[in-house]
């Protein structure tokens, strides 16, 4: 799992206070559900507007993500 936080002429506190929320909702809602499977590499990439995002809609918007990464696995599992 690897989350990349790209500047955007953000500072330091900024990118890493985004990085430690981003991974606390990757801890409380997709290892759960993944750790049953099979091993799984996934990389988060981080846009602008994520910085204003409140903690409630990031993990909303990656349980969705995770949803799709899930329909993209069963769908290459089963070819």
């Amino acid at each position: 799992m690897g989350i990349v936080v790209p500047k955007y002429g953000r500072s330091s506190v900024e990118r890493n206070r985004l990085k430690r929320r981003l991974r606390e909702l990757v801890r409380r809602t997709w290892l759960p559900q993944w750790r049953a499977s099979a091993p799984l590499d996934v990389l988060v990439r981080v846009l602008p507007v994520a910085y204003a995002r409140a903690f409630d809609a990031l993990g909303v918007e990656l349980q969705q993500l995770g949803a799709r990464v899930d329909r993209q696995r069963t769908a290459t599992e089963g070819a």
